[in-house]
């Protein structure tokens, strides 16, 4: 697979590094000419020092068969317009856009960007899984579709356990498709089934959905509009 990447700091340095490692074909563009040096150096592979947002230079890069474009800057703008001249331009199957701030991934869905990536968001999903008192991690949001995919740890004091799911007033925008128990056991949920201690629910919800699956799982109160 043939990738570039637009951004040559740490996280496109170790970006490319795994992907060559994996044996996949890699371009790096990088604004800094002191930083496509080190590059140079340390990753010995294609190498380009420019803009990525300009459209001239993608085109030099061959963006054209480009099979993923990942746009890793520190700049918001910048890997947002990048995403669009792959997509639009260049026709790329894939792009990938960095966000450094979070509040800006509704636009980039909005404006067609495949996938965004959020540190900050990553970082608070490990703190979530870290802290007992929080037991819901979302582990994929599906781009334009408001739909998220939610893992959930049943506590000891859930009003849900002993109840048939049937019986918990669970919404149509919030499906259970999968309960773990004890880490070994993998069921896939009917109406019958009863939740325990300990089980862990795999859940697909809408944001309104989600909202149920606390009040369903953990007893919270959801506010009314």
């Amino acid at each position: 697979m043939y990738i570039i990447i637009v951004g040559g700091g740490k996280v496109g340095y170790y970006l490319a590094k795994s992907l060559i490692e994996s044996n996949h074909e890699v371009l790096v563009i990088e604004k800094d000419p002191q930083r496509v040096n080190v590059l140079n150096t340390e990753l010995g592979v294609s190498i380009l020092e420019g803009d990525g947002s300009d459209v001239t230079f993608l085109e030099q890069a061959g963006a054209s068969r480009a099979n993923v474009v990942i746009a890793v800057t520190g700049d918001d703008e910048d890997n947002l317009v990048v995403c669009q001249i792959a997509k639009h331009k260049f026709n790329v199957a894939r792009t990938i856009a960095r966000l450094n701030n979070p509040k800006n991934r509704k636009v980039f869905r909005q404006l067609g960007i495949d996938v965004t990536v959020s540190s900050t968001e990553l970082i608070l999903s490990q703190i979530e899984q870290s802290i007992p008192a929080h037991l819901l991690v979302h582990l994929m949001t599906l781009r334009n579709a408001g739909i998220h995919v939610i893992e959930v740890e049943v506590p000891a004091d859930s009003p849900a356990i002993g109840k048939p799911l049937r019986e918990l007033g669970i919404p149509a925008d919030c499906i259970f498709s999968l309960v773990v128990r004890e880490g070994k056991e993998s069921i896939i949920p009917s109406g019958d089934t009863m939740l325990q201690t300990g089980d862990h629910v795999l859940a697909v919800a809408s944001e309104q959905g989600e909202a149920a699956l606390r009040q369903i799982v953990f007893g919270e109160k959801v506010n009314q509009p």
